[in-house]
């Protein structure tokens, strides 16, 4: 059994996948979480300090099921891709993550707190995408040239868009892990 603000962060994010943002209110969360509504201020504050706290979560959340792909090969080329496809799996946790950072980067357009949030936890995925980016270019003749930081931005921009096609049903995730691999591929091809 989780902890009581680790069970409250889950409900928030499945609440947020499920049903968005803009009308989240902490008593959804509460009753969701099957906890007073004085629980959730004790421990986040207030809506905006709940919010923030479930960005980090589901930011941590992905790096567990994400840093699978370190294990799967010594080759950071195959790590990269590994780690860039497990951002789109057909399992509940990735699939309610995704869209629940999908509506929290909507609502960061219009609340500057959580756009800073946001700005730092795409920072960290797109510079350990980098590194992986570096040392691939460091193991063999490929992407030499390529600006690792430019090329993970943009790998990491492609996943997100992918993401929201794929879960609002626009393109299948084959076709989006199709994209993804020729993607990669294009980025590691020697100029």
């Amino acid at each position: 059994m989780p902890d009581r603000p680790t069970q409250i962060l889950e409900a928030a994010a499945r609440l947020i996948a499920r049903r968005g943002v803009r009308g989240l209110r902490v008593e959804e969360v509460s009753a969701e979480a099957a906890v007073s509504t004085a629980l959730i201020y004790y421990h986040f504050k207030d809506r905006a300090g709940l919010l923030r706290r479930t960005l980090e979560f589901i930011s941590r959340r992905a790096v567990r099921y994400t840093d699978a792909a370190l294990d799967a090969s010594d080759d950071p080329r195959v790590q990269l891709t590994e780690m860039l496809l497990l951002e789109l799996q057909d399992t509940p946790q990735v699939k309610e993550n995704s869209a629940a950072w999908g509506e929290l980067r909507a609502t960061a357009v219009f609340d500057p707190d959580l756009r800073e949030l946001l700005a730092a936890a795409t920072r960290s995925w797109v510079e350990d995408l980098a590194g992986l980016l570096r040392r691939t270019q460091e193991a063999g003749p490929d992407g030499v040239g390529t600006d690792p930081y430019a090329a993970a931005e943009r790998l990491t921009a492609l996943v997100e868009g992918l993401s929201e096609r794929w879960l609002s049903g626009t393109t299948s995730l084959q076709r989006a892990h199709e994209l993804l691999r020729g993607a990669v591929d294009t980025e590691l091809r020697s100029p």
